[in-house]
């Protein structure tokens, strides 16, 4: 009964002929805010020198990362809402999913190595510039991508090798990991058991490497004698802290728990979140919560006036 898949259909978003251009419209606006708003992130950082210190360093790549990340879902997912052709080969099914995990797993471990940037610059920051070097910023991220990459490749090494037989209907408006496991007719429990694994790895790692160093932020801005102080010192994660959460929260709902809990609705929605909903606000978040990045945009608007 095994044959060899072609294509999968992507079913997506069930929508009625009043609600599809509706909705093509609100995803096809949030893509190119989304791309626009962290495009000029990149373009302020590198048109301020004053803003070649690692934590600019790291926010720039993580708008650079953003951008592909939201490329490799959303376009597909626009022209779907409209198309009665919403099939995938499985070559792209498999690229889209490797991308996607690179990604996904490069920004979890950017995220912990942005947070051990600000534990360094609050608790220790006589010694700040030279922690935080060019060549340990550069080994860092060199190293936020390396992770993302070998976990993707681990993945999609197990997953590519499993049968799909008759059943080519994804429950997804992508190709995701999860609804791949649960079409396939081969035995999967190696791969959902990897993937199981990896998950927890590069969540939890990372999130315990953010947790432990916003206890010692805490700890240290307390003994800050005056509020102002503790407020200034506060203010220059706060932005970072409030995207963590945002980030972590979503995917973490989707990502650890077993392919199963993946049939229920509800975890497509969750999926909007943190494929379209957080990284349209986290530029946002970093702008308006960033009183440096809103002085830097408000100085090169005006210079061009």
């Amino acid at each position: 009964n095994e044959t060899k898949v072609m294509y999968f259909i992507l079913l997506g978003f069930p929508t009625t002929g009043e609600l599809q251009l509706l909705l093509f419209s609100a995803l096809l606006l949030a893509y190119l805010l989304t791309v626009l708003e962290n495009f000029l992130i990149i373009l302020i950082i590198r048109k301020n020198h004053s803003r070649q210190n690692p934590m600019y360093f790291f926010l720039g790549n993580l708008s650079f990362l953003e951008i592909w990340y939201v490329s490799v879902i959303e376009p597909k997912m626009i022209m779907d809402v409209l198309s009665h052709d919403k099939r995938i080969s499985f070559q792209g099914c498999m690229a889209q999913l490797h991308f996607f995990v690179t990604f996904v797993c490069t920004e979890y471990v950017l995220l912990a190595v942005m947070a051990y940037d600000r534990f360094v610059a609050i608790c220790k920051p006589l010694r700040y510039p030279l922690i935080m070097s060019h060549r340990l910023c550069a080994q860092l991220l060199a190293g936020c991508w390396m992770c993302g990459l070998a976990t993707s490749s681990i993945k999609l090494s197990f997953i590519a090798q499993l049968s799909f037989c008759d059943v080519d209907k994804i429950n997804h408006y992508f190709c995701d990991i999860s609804p791949l496991l649960n079409i396939s007719c081969s035995d999967s429990s190696l791969a959902e058991l990897v993937d199981f694994t990896l998950a927890l790895l590069v969540i939890m790692v990372p999130l315990c490497t953010v947790v432990a160093s916003y206890i010692c932020i805490l700890f240290t801005v307390l003994k800050i004698p005056s509020s102002q102080g503790r407020q200034k010192a506060f203010s220059t994660c706060s932005s970072h802290l409030t995207v963590v959460v945002l980030f972590y929260s979503t995917t973490l709902f989707t990502y650890a728990h077993p392919k199963l809990m993946y049939t229920f609705p509800a975890n497509k929605l969750v999926s909007v979140l943190y494929t379209v909903v957080v990284p349209l606000l986290n530029p946002l978040i970093y702008c308006l919560r960033n009183k440096e990045v809103r002085v830097a945009m408000r100085r090169n608007f005006t210079c061009r006036r």
